[in-house]
């Protein structure tokens, strides 16, 4: 009996294989043509998944109660404590990690190739002379790295301050010279780079990528030690490999932007330590990435009196207002088919304005061709610039200017109504601290409104129509 035990415990310590989809990181214990949670085709690719010899199931649960420490706590028993923050000398990237970055967190930093990852975590290291880091690059050599410090116009007096760089991507090299070396902060650049002896798979892998970031939580968890790990956008526009990874780390944050344009925005998609809301923007220049702290005077133009289809809305994104120029140009369709083009709007909601901007206000725009782009390469989401693209749309068609010194938010419902918008208040503070006269909001908006004290004049509307007539007459 005892050998038949044996030997069954023996079959199931050998090594299983296992099913992962590479895109959304769905597990099977088959392959699957079709993954059955994201619908993507011939996603799934073959891991193995060791397994050691081990006691029998009871056994081992007793083993688990008898030397345990953890026992289940009521909520009041709990000690809350506010946690401890790294000051990472960046007001933006302090502002989108919640505050600062907190010890023993792993944060995962993704964006498109050539966007700016590594410029702004080197960047960044480069000024915290207070703490010792090590940055890892399995991408680049020492000398380039050189290099790119200064260009980035580093400067140290201090030998003792300088980060420490190493090219390395076997992990268990890298720990070793973490462990050695005792770094305060670790910066992995980049994750599809690294490779451990116990996956035999190809560095990059989903394998590779799952087990690495897992030895690395495992780390930052047992030592207290902040790691920060750089990842790629795949051809999707996501995270390549990481829908795995965004469960393992504490914090996603994505760098966003245009190639041809000089802004980069900072979101944070996920943070235990903080709101998902917040937003940091970066000029890229020629000595590195210089912090915006009013990007309303960097996107808005000065010039734009005399021109049609030009609109100045009100947004927020996070929890910053800045005011940002949406322009639009109507013109006869050249071709049969009527072209809609969005540049840093969504073009369904675009579709959505266009239409009740025909069917409620009157205007046919069925055989004109629109677009839309707000200036600056910027990507907004608040839906408060409906009010503008609806105005900059209908300046444009008719070649009539908005008269200078006007700005706008208020979302637009199916039937033509100006729906509320959130924090009003920082809005119109905006608008008046850049020299702005007028502003139209929501009627809704005005419910407990403290606009008494304000210079610029407030124009509450219901209705489309009634914004359009205030703006046109």
């Amino acid at each position: 009996m005892n050998y038949e035990l044996n030997y069954y415990l023996c079959i199931m310590a050998k090594d299983k294989t296992a099913y992962v989809c590479d895109y959304c990181g769905q597990e099977s214990a088959k392959w699957i043509g079709k993954c059955p949670s994201c619908g993507q085709w011939n996603t799934f690719k073959e891991i193995r998944i060791a397994a050691t010899p081990s006691k029998s199931g009871s056994s081992k649960l007793l083993a688990q109660q008898s030397t345990t420490k953890n026992k289940p706590l009521r909520l009041n028993e709990i000690d809350t404590k506010e946690e401890p923050r790294i000051d990472m000398h960046d007001a933006e990237l302090n502002r989108v990690l919640g505050g600062g970055l907190v010890p023993g967190s792993i944060i995962l930093l993704g964006g498109e190739p050539g966007i700016g990852k590594s410029t702004l975590t080197l960047q960044t290291i480069l000024h915290m002379n207070d703490q010792k880091v090590l940055y890892v690059s399995g991408e680049e050599s020492a000398h380039q790295l050189k290099m790119r410090a200064d260009r980035l116009a580093a400067d140290f007096k201090d030998k003792s301050a300088q980060p420490l760089i190493l090219t390395e991507t076997s992990l268990e090299a890298i720990l070793t010279h973490i462990n050695n070396e005792e770094p305060d902060i670790v910066v992995i650049d980049s994750i599809q780079t690294i490779s451990t002896e116990t996956v035999d798979s190809a560095p990059g892998s989903i394998t590779q990528v799952r087990e690495c970031a897992s030895t690395l939580l495992r780390f930052a968890k047992q030592t207290g030690t902040p790691v920060i790990l750089i990842g790629h956008i795949n051809k999707e526009g996501t995270l390549a490999g990481p829908k795995i990874l965004e469960h393992i780390v504490d914090t996603v944050i994505q760098f966003e932007g245009d190639q041809h344009h000089v802004y980069r925005i900072l979101r944070s998609i996920k943070n235990r330590f903080g709101s998902t809301s917040e937003l940091g923007i970066y000029e890229m220049q020629q000595t590195g990435l210089r912090q915006v702290s009013n990007p309303s005077e960097l996107l808005l133009t000065r010039n734009h009196e005399d021109l049609s289809g030009i609109a100045i809305s009100s947004t927020i994104e996070g929890i910053r207002p800045f005011l940002v120029e949406t322009q639009a140009l109507v013109s006869t369709a050249a071709y049969g088919t009527p072209q809609r083009s969005a540049t840093g709007f969504d073009q369904r909601r675009l579709n959505m304005l266009l239409a009740v901007l025909e069917k409620r206000v009157g205007f046919k725009l069925i055989q004109k061709d629109v677009f839309i782009n707000i200036a600056g390469g910027m990507r907004i989401t608040d839906l408060a610039m409906d009010l503008s693209v609806i105005a900059a749309v209908l300046s444009s068609n008719v070649d009539t200017p908005i008269e200078h010194g006007w700005c706008m938010c208020g979302e637009v419902g199916l039937s033509g109504e100006v729906r509320p918008v959130s924090r009003i208040e920082q809005r119109i503070a905006e608008a008046e601290k850049l020299g702005f006269t007028d502003i139209i909001i929501p009627q809704y908006n005005m419910q407990g409104l403290n606009y008494k004290s304000s210079t610029i004049k407030i124009h509450p509307v219901r209705k489309v129509e009634e914004a359009l007539r205030a703006l046109f007459g």
